[in-house]
């Protein structure tokens, strides 16, 4: 086993595709599949299960990459240290859909510059924030919990050595564009939502109530529209005069300053945000700016 099948395993599992991980390897595709072939032969597993729509992980592939991914860091560190001109640190976020958490990263990304640094900002879905921070290709995962998700969260988490840290503690609000008729109001019911369109961001084919980003995902719905992005969400908000549950940190900045959050009448729920990390690793120089710039604006903005 050598330090370059397992970045080769690694680009694999992160593009999906043997021929694209080629082209980002500069390698020919036979010599790839050759070389994970071999490495496959060597440790007696099953890395990738291949089709003609791409490669995935299998079960033994996943925790294979987890480890991989920690010696592959490790060397990645040792050649920044003691080689000249070093290389590319590596720092991911991967997050449910907060404006407020892709706020933190761009100060933190001006913090550091990326002239030495390789960052990635994953807005996705809620299995896709616990893999990515399990498999460490984040470092740090951003999510909530409520007391319908918790119990089945913390299973997951616990699964994917994974730790969960609290942030805040919001109650929930109603996201909607600032001239929708339910704007101005102070508070606004369940019974005044009835008649407009809840949207929702899609969590997949395999998804469950558990993964909805939306606090009160097992209520009966009228009409309902699924959205895989924020910026197609706030569309659906002022064309069509629909609305979702959010926390309220709304970030003007980002998101702009079309839209208002107003809190849900008569209902105590609440959501806890926090990030998640894998148990004993330690955060990078990147990382704990990052959860620095992350509380900064949850403390001015909640006072």
């Amino acid at each position: 086993m050598t330090l370059q099948q397992l970045h080769y395993a690694i680009v694999i599992s992160e593009s999906g595709s043997m021929n694209k991980a080629a082209e980002i390897l500069y390698i020919a595709q036979p010599s790839l599949t050759s070389a994970i072939k071999e490495l496959e032969r060597e440790i007696g597993i099953t890395i990738f299960n291949r089709s003609g729509k791409g490669v995935t992980l299998t079960a033994d592939g996943t925790e294979f990459i987890t480890y991989a991914r920690q010696v592959y860091q490790q060397y990645e560190a040792l050649l920044e240290k003691y080689t000249a001109g070093g290389i590319k640190k590596k720092f991911g976020v991967s997050a449910q859909h907060y404006s407020f958490a892709v706020q933190a990263f761009v100060e933190m990304v001006n913090q550091f510059g990326t002239y030495d640094y390789e960052f990635a900002m994953r807005e996705t879905k809620t299995a896709e924030v616990i893999s990515d921070v399990s498999t460490m290709k984040s470092e740090i995962g951003i999510l909530y919990l409520s007391d319908f998700n918790r119990q089945m969260m913390n299973r997951l988490f616990h699964a994917g050595q994974l730790t969960f840290h609290h942030l805040i503690d919001c109650p929930v609000s109603v996201y909607l564009w600032k001239e929708h008729p339910l704007a101005g109001r102070g508070a606004i019911t369940f019974e005044e939502l009835a008649p407009y369109p809840c949207l929702t961001f899609e969590q997949g084919d395999r998804s469950s109530f558990y993964f909805a980003e939306e606090i009160f995902s097992t209520a009966d719905y009228a009409r309902v529209i699924k959205a895989c992005d924020r910026s197609t969400m706030l569309n659906l908000m002022k064309g069509l005069g629909g609305y979702t549950f959010c926390s309220g940190l709304i970030c003007d900045q980002l998101n702009g300053s079309d839209y208002a959050a107003v809190p849900i009448a008569e209902d105590n729920s609440i959501m806890e945000i926090g990030y998640i990390t894998r148990k004993n690793v330690v955060l990078s120089a990147m990382g704990t700016c990052y959860l620095e710039k992350l509380r900064e604006y949850l403390e001015q903005n909640t006072e």
